[in-house]
């Protein structure tokens, strides 16, 4: 088949288009903006690319089916041919994934508000260390595995990010409802993607609408310790598994410590001792990335009777994923990380896991209020509370988009918020303002510093141009 991606260049899209390729198609794919790596990936696999949008070069094309990424919606000259015309068949992405990677496989849905990147490829790197083959589908781009797609052994588990946001503009279901799932991860819960979700509630349902389709010979396995993921139980139709700190979970985090080197802690499952690791991941949250991740690639091989026969092999070398913890430049008096961190939760872990893991440096964060969660004013006070652990915060730019029915969070109030607090805070109106106020952070002691970017996007290009002067 001859299948075109409108929206190729995006991690999600290219990652499927290339394993769509690996599957024996002609992929062609069109995009506005097309940057390394993805484009470097795409054309070394021997993927087309179109910049920008034209209906008749659409029409000379003749695809047999056209893939619609979910950034997509009405006005986009193509979206409208194939409106007016039906002249090709059109479908949503995870439509796509089920059609021709996940229909008649074990599939491993890895879902929640955080740690679905990480997860998803621990599970892959689990099972590949296992020697496994499995099919894997990632988000983000993984360090381990050494890419973020693979179509695998067909007999083999599928390990896929499941992802509650929206499928497409005519298809408002989350993407996660089209996997065919087998073994659920649910990492934790908590409102997220305001622009398509009311409120928690709203949230819940859709995970409600997920936990209805694990087949009773499959497995959920949910977060012991998240109130809001536990609400969605009792289950009866499925085998459950709590994963967490608390007494009563199947499988327990014993013995978290923070070490020089990243972290260690052990897994006792029902009581019985599994695993201990040690590791190069900070964090508690890590730890129960990884434990989620060791469950679900053991019982993805088995019937779930014993699933401490796996050895989970090679946890002291996975290496994590780009833009998690991502350590791009250190020095004697500084480091200096990025992270995808943008929901005030997980700004709050990451920061404690750096305050744990490097106790006598000043913590100098740099935050980008970009998402369309993060950048509403209702994420203020969990955003003060988050930041407030850091020593000194930069804070770039809330922007306004179509939408002016929202209110874009007030920087100036969340800087003076966290001043009250003790914290050092500057709210930018640019971020090449933010840029030169995080340079005179840096500038203002003697250094042993951490300097971390949080942010989903490209902080328009500020932390390569801060790492090139350093």
């Amino acid at each position: 088949m001859r299948i075109y991606f409108l929206g190729v260049a995006g991690t999600a899209m290219g990652n499927a288009a290339l394993l769509v390729r690996d599957l024996g198609h002609e992929v062609i794919g069109s995009d506005q903006a097309v940057y390394p790596p993805m484009s470097d990936m795409l054309k070394d696999a021997g993927v087309e690319i179109l910049e920008g949008y034209d209906a008749e070069r659409l029409r000379e094309l003749k695809p047999d089916l056209v893939v619609l990424g979910n950034a997509f919606s009405r006005g986009n000259v193509e979206v409208e041919f194939l409106l007016e015309t039906r002249a090709f068949e059109f479908v949503s992405l995870p439509e796509a994934l089920y059609r021709f990677a996940l229909k008649g496989r074990r599939n491993i849905v890895v879902t929640g508000t955080h740690g679905k990147t990480t997860t998803s490829a621990l599970t892959a790197y689990l099972l590949q260390r296992a020697n496994v083959n499995p099919g894997f589908l990632i988000g983000g781009a993984p360090l381990d595995p050494e890419r973020g797609w693979s179509v695998g052994d067909l007999a083999a588990p599928f390990v896929i990010e499941g992802d509650e946001y929206d499928s497409a503009f005519f298809d408002k279901r989350s993407k996660f409802i089209h996997y065919a799932p087998n073994v659920v991860i649910l990492n934790n819960l908590e409102y997220d993607h305001a622009d398509i979700f009311r409120d928690l509630q709203d949230v819940k349902r859709t995970f409600e609408h997920l936990i209805r389709i694990v087949p009773r010979n499959g497995f959920l396995l949910i977060n012991g310790d998240d109130e809001n993921a536990l609400s969605l139980l009792p289950v009866s139709w499925t085998r459950v598994y709590q994963v967490g700190l608390a007494s009563d979970s199947d499988l327990r985090i014993e013995n978290f410590r923070t070490t020089q080197e990243g972290s260690s802690f052990d897994l006792v499952w029902q009581g019985k001792r599994w695993l201990s690791i040690d590791w190069k991941m900070t964090g508690l949250f890590n730890a129960r990335n990884a434990a989620m991740a060791c469950l679900a690639a053991a019982l993805s091989l088995s019937d779930g009777s014993s699933p401490i026969a796996f050895e989970a092999e090679g946890l002291d070398e996975f290496r994590g994923v780009k833009r998690r913890q991502q350590i791009r430049q250190e020095s004697e008096h500084r480091v200096v990380m990025e992270d995808f961190a943008h929901h005030p939760t997980a700004i709050f872990e990451i920061l404690g896991a750096l305050r744990n893991r490097y106790p006598n440096r000043k913590i100098i964060a740099a935050f980008e209020p970009r998402s369309n969660t993060s950048r509403l004013d209702i994420m203020r006070e969990p955003m003060l509370n988050a930041l407030a652990r850091a020593d000194r915060v930069v804070i770039g730019p809330a922007k306004q988009r179509s939408s002016k029915s929202v209110v874009i969070m007030d920087t100036e109030a969340l800087a003076s918020g966290l001043m009250e607090r003790g914290v050092e805070a500057v709210a930018s109106r640019s971020n090449d303002a933010a840029l030169e106020s995080l340079r005179a952070f840096c500038a203002d002691d003697n250094g042993n510093q951490v300097v971390v970017f949080l942010t989903n996007g490209s902080f328009d290009g500020i932390i390569e141009r801060f790492l090139e002067a350093n």
